[in-house]
């Protein structure tokens, strides 16, 4: 798995014009396909006068899944340059639309791939992009003797505690960084006396 990978930071909507014709570019995260084609479906009931609804979206934080279509435009000249401009900024989980509002002059197809490229470009910078790291999900357990100045100590040093639950012993949700578990193992038999137990469970990707 990749230890990390970019995506938008929020949903957002971009607008550029070209020779009078309108390209207003929606951008959001999308976790799977099927986010990414209700998000075309939610831009296309917004946008119901567009001339075109072009889209490009890549799903996996490989970019597994790459897919694109032109929406009646020339073939090759929307969905592929869209799809070259997520992949170019390494944009992962996310999806691209294109609404374009035809202005009357005809842009050619050369102009057509740098309007759209350019409009998801324009979109990414206006919109903005996060990292999202690799995490391994980790439970903690310790007694009630160690677990108050553990807990300090884990949210002092950063570590990342999603949850803290209380019974016979006090079990800590974590996120790890998947290349750093090695290292906190050690952490915290030395921090603990070696009294805690540690339980690893699969990747996530967080902040």
């Amino acid at each position: 798995m990749q230890d990390q990978y970019l995506t938008v930071a929020a949903a957002g909507v971009h607008e550029t014009e070209v020779n009078r014709s309108r390209f207003v570019c929606a951008l959001a995260p999308a976790a799977t396909e099927a986010a990414a084609r209700v998000f075309l479906a939610h831009v296309r009931a917004e946008h119901p006068a567009a001339s075109h609804h072009c889209y490009a979206y890549v799903v996996g934080a490989a970019g597994e899944v790459q897919k694109s279509g032109d929406d009646g435009e020339p073939g090759g000249t929307a969905g592929a340059p869209m799809l070259q401009m997520l992949l170019r900024r390494e944009v992962r989980y996310a999806v691209a639309v294109v609404a374009r509002y035809f202005g009357g002059t005809k842009l050619g197809a050369g102009g057509l791939i740098r309007a759209y490229g350019g409009a998801v470009g324009a979109a990414l910078d206006a919109v903005g992009t996060t990292v999202r790291h690799r995490r391994r999900h980790a439970t903690l357990t310790v007694g009630h003797d160690r677990a108050g100045r553990l807990e300090n100590d884990l949210r002092a040093t950063g570590h990342e505690v999603r949850d803290v639950r209380y019974g016979a012993e006090v079990t800590f949700d974590l996120g790890l960084p998947a290349a750093g578990v090695e290292a906190f193992r050690a952490w915290l038999a030395d921090a603990t006396a070696g009294t805690a137990r540690l339980e690893l469970h699969g990747d996530t990707y967080g902040p």
